[in-house]
C-alpha cells in the first residue's frame, strides 16, 4: 500500500514566493560558503584560465521562479561555442537513450496493462491502422517513440575540457551559484532553474508547477536518484512538482545534508 503524502494548501500565488526566512538563511549561507571557499575558487578560476580560451565564468539566460528569466553563473568547464554542437550530439542524449531503453521494455505488446488489470477499457477505443488500442496506453507509446526530450545531458561529452570534467565531477562548476543566490535569482534549495529551450517544454499544466516554487542550486531530485546515473524525464519532473507543493525549511536542510554525499559520486556524468 502507497503511502499518501501530505501536502500543504494554497490559496494564492504568494504562498509560493521565497519566506523571509528562507531568504535569510539563504544569504547567510551563500556569503559564508563565498568566503571559506573563495581560495578555492581562485584556484579553479586560474586552472580554467590556462586551459584553454574564453572566460572563466560561463553565462547563460534560464527560467527560475514563475518563468522569470535570469543570467546564471556557472564555472566555465566546456571549449568555447560548444553550444553549437548541442544539434550534433542529440542521439546520445541519456534521457533520449533511457527513454528509448524504456519504450522497448515496456510498449513490447499492444494490449494496455491497464485495461487488462481493469478487466474493461481504461479510456476510449481509437483504431489506428485496423488496429484497436485504447487512447492512454496510444498517447503513452506516442510519447515514448518520441525523438523528442526536455532535458540534455550526455556521458564523456566532448565538448567539456580536462578541468571541466573534474569540476563538473565534483560539482565545482556550480559553486558560482552563489552569487545568483545573493542577487536573489535562486535559492540554495528549490528546483533547478532551466535552459530556455527546456523550459518552453514544460508549458503544460501537469509541469508548469515547477516553476512555482524557487529556482535551487540543488534540489529535491538531485538526492534521489536511487543508486541510478539519471532519472527519467517523468521521475525528475514528478520530484520538481513534489518540492513546489511539499517544500518547508527543515526539508531544505535534509536536502542540503543529503546533497554532500551527492556532489562527490564517481559515476556523475
Amino acid at each position: 500500500m502507497k503511502k499518501k503524502i501530505k501536502v500543504k494548501e494554497f490559496e494564492t500565488f504568494e504562498d509560493f514566493r521565497i519566506s523571509k526566512s528562507k531568504r535569510i538563511f539563504d544569504i547567510i549561507f551563500a556569503l559564508i560558503a563565498l568566503i571559506i571557499l573563495s581560495p578555492f575558487l581562485l584556484i579553479t578560476a586560474f586552472l580554467i584560465k590556462i586551459e584553454s580560451k574564453g572566460p572563466v565564468i560561463y553565462k547563460s539566460y534560464r527560467a527560475g521562479t514563475g518563468y522569470d528569466i535570469f543570467r546564471f553563473y556557472k564555472f566555465r568547464s566546456m571549449y568555447l561555442e560548444s553550444e553549437n554542437k548541442q544539434a550534433e550530439l542529440s542521439e546520445l542524449n541519456q534521457y533520449l537513450i533511457n527513454k528509448h531503453n524504456k519504450s522497448e521494455i515496456k510498449l513490447e505488446t499492444d494490449v494496455c496493462p491497464e485495461c487488462e488489470r481493469l478487466g474493461y477499457p481504461c479510456s476510449p477505443i481509437l483504431f489506428i491502422d485496423g488496429n484497436q488500442i485504447c487512447e492512454n496506453f496510444y498517447l503513452q507509446k506516442k510519447r515514448l517513440h518520441s525523438t523528442k526530450t526536455t532535458f540534455f545531458k550526455i556521458k564523456n561529452d566532448p565538448r567539456v575540457t580536462k578541468i571541466g570534467k573534474f569540476i563538473r565531477l565534483t560539482n565545482i562548476d556550480e559553486l558560482p551559484q552563489f552569487i545568483n543566490v545573493l542577487k536573489g535569482d535562486m535559492s540554495v534549495v528549490g528546483n533547478r532553474p532551466l535552459p530556455l529551450y527546456e523550459a518552453e517544454m514544460l508549458t503544460s499544466d501537469q509541469w508548469a508547477l515547477r516553476f512555482l516554487a524557487p529556482a535551487g542550486i540543488t534540489g529535491l531530485w538531485q538526492v534521489n536518484l536511487g543508486g541510478k546515473k539519471i532519472l527519467s524525464e517523468e521521475d525528475r519532473k514528478t520530484l520538481d512538482n513534489k518540492y513546489t507543493l511539499d517544500k518547508s525549511f527543515w526539508k531544505d536542510i535534509l536536502i542540503i545534508i543529503r546533497t554532500i554525499p551527492v556532489m562527490f559520486r564517481k559515476d556523475n556524468i
